[in-house]
C-alpha cells in the first residue's frame, strides 16, 4: 500500500481519537499498520497472524474485533460476508467494490468495470447519499466450469461404454 495512504489513514484514526477523548493506544494503530498492508481481502484469523507472526504484535480477539468495528465506522476498513465467511478489506482509497464469487468453490475476485461505475454514479436515490458501493455476482468460475464439464464427459463415457457391453 502506498505510504501516503498509511499516513493518511493514520491522520484520520489519530484526529479521530484525539476529538473523542479516546486512547491513542500502539494496539489500534499496529492494527490499522497490518491491515493497510495486506493486500485484498482477509480475514480475521489472518489478520492476527500477520499481527503475530511479521509484526511481532500479538493482540486478543477481542481488540481485533473491536478495533476493526472501529475502522468500519470511520470507513476505513469494509467488511465482505462471502459464502460463510466474514473477510475485510482496506478500503479508504477504494470506495467501489465489485467482486465475482463462485458458488462451488467459493473464490473471490475482485474486478472494475467503468459502466458499474458510471451506472451507480448517474443513479439517484431520494434522500439518501451515496459515498461507496458493494456489487456481488454469484456464479461459477471457469476452473469449477472446467470440472464440471470434464465430469461430465467421462459421465457420459462411461454410459457409452456400458451400452457397449451390454449390447
Amino acid at each position: 500500500m502506498k505510504e501516503n495512504v498509511k499516513s493518511t489513514v493514520k491522520n484520520i484514526l489519530t484526529n479521530y481519537l484525539e476529538q473523542n477523548n479516546l486512547r491513542k493506544t500502539p494496539e489500534r494503530f499496529a492494527i490499522l499498520d497490518a491491515v493497510y498492508s495486506i493486500e485484498g481481502h482477509f480475514t480475521l484469523d489472518e489478520l492476527s497472524d500477520k499481527l503475530n507472526e511479521v509484526e511481532r504484535f500479538p493482540v486478543s480477539r477481542a481488540t481485533l474485533y473491536n478495533t476493526l468495528k472501529l475502522f468500519m465506522e470511520l470507513r476505513l476498513v469494509i467488511r465482505h460476508r462471502f459464502q460463510g465467511a466474514t473477510k475485510y478489506e482496506a478500503c479508504y482509497d477504494n470506495n467501489s467494490h465489485s467482486h465475482q464469487i463462485c458458488t462451488m468453490c467459493g473464490k473471490v475476485t475482485e474486478f472494475k468495470s467503468q459502466k458499474i461505475n458510471e451506472a451507480i454514479a448517474a443513479l439517484h436515490l431520494r434522500r439518501f447519499r451515496k459515498d461507496g458501493f458493494s456489487l456481488y455476482i454469484y456464479g461459477i468460475c471457469s476452473a469449477c466450469q472446467a470440472k464440471i464439464t470434464k465430469r461430465a464427459i467421462k459421465r457420459s463415457d462411461t454410459k457409452i461404454q456400458h451400452l457397449k457391453i451390454n449390447k
